[in-house]
């Protein structure tokens, strides 16, 4: 008899494309051996079993680097919302995730928003799976404990190789960020740069967030003369790479249980060469 016509005996309901899709799919075990052709022998003492199937992966585009009980890390690629708009409330990181845990895991299982990227902006972004977890992180973003490190390709050159870009930002009825000269107004933005490299096309930056406020890498390097490549929005007049030239490439945090983390995603190779 053939493996088939086994399958067929045992799972009489099942149509054919399924079988083939079990073969496929590395599902069918002849005494604990995977099997995928389905016209393999098989004799009446051989044990055929067909095992549960594989958990969906990681929604694409997102990129999974880290998941276990409390938190789940992934890369964003740009374009994609983290979180709904009222423009947008399907296709975003949040949901592509938050329907991925429900579908995986037990009933009830949730995720829950930390922080968030520009719709723009790639690179890493981590979110929680129980509340205890989401009020652990949040909480060190808020005493700006969590190391944040992003790339970015902006137009012109610095006049330092390394700085702080200090200022208050505040945000119009349309939500643009924009730095005000009143100390009384908006928040305290603070940001952290190195030149990494010079490049034809502007240089490379790496940065380093003190603060995290909404827009707060565009609005302090448009300010400053220096806007990053590709953002038309803050003045950008050109775009070599044809997105946002910023990617959050280093992440970094207490673990709700206890211990460091550390999470790096290189940014594309368009960017030219990453930090050391």
């Amino acid at each position: 008899m053939q493996l088939d016509q086994r399958l067929r005996a045992l799972y009489p309901d099942a149509s054919g494309r399924s079988r083939k899709q079990w073969l496929a799919t590395s599902r069918v075990r002849v005494n604990g051996a995977v099997v995928r052709r389905g016209d393999a022998p098989v004799g009446a003492d051989d044990r055929v079993e067909l095992t549960a199937p594989p958990p969906p992966a990681c929604p694409q585009p997102l990129g999974l680097l880290h998941e276990d009980q409390d938190i789940l890390v992934v890369d964003k690629p740009s374009g994609l919302l983290s979180v709904a708009t009222e423009g947008e409330r399907t296709r975003t990181a949040y949901r592509l995730l938050r329907d991925w845990v429900a579908a995986r895991g037990p009933a009830g299982a949730r995720l829950f928003i930390v922080h968030r990227l520009d719709r723009e902006t790639s690179g890493l972004i981590v979110f929680a799976k129980t509340v205890s977890a989401k009020r652990a992180l949040q909480s060190q973003f808020a005493a700006r404990s969590v190391e944040r490190v992003y790339v970015a390709l902006v137009e012109g050159v610095p006049p330092t190789m390394e700085g702080t870009l200090t200022s208050r930002l505040t945000e119009n009825r349309s939500l643009r960020v924009r730095p005000t000269s009143d100390r009384r107004a908006g928040r305290e933005a603070i940001t952290r740069y190195r030149v990494v490299a010079r490049r034809r096309e502007g240089t490379l930056l790496e940065l380093r967030l003190v603060t995290g406020r909404r827009g707060q890498i565009r609005a302090q390097l448009a300010a400053a003369g220096h806007p990053i490549a590709g953002d038309r929005e803050y003045g950008a007049r050109t775009d070599p790479l044809r997105r946002l030239a910023l990617h959050a490439t280093r992440l970094g945090f207490a673990h709700p249980r206890g211990g460091r983390v550390v999470f790096e995603s290189p940014p594309p190779p368009a960017f030219g060469r990453r930090p050391a």
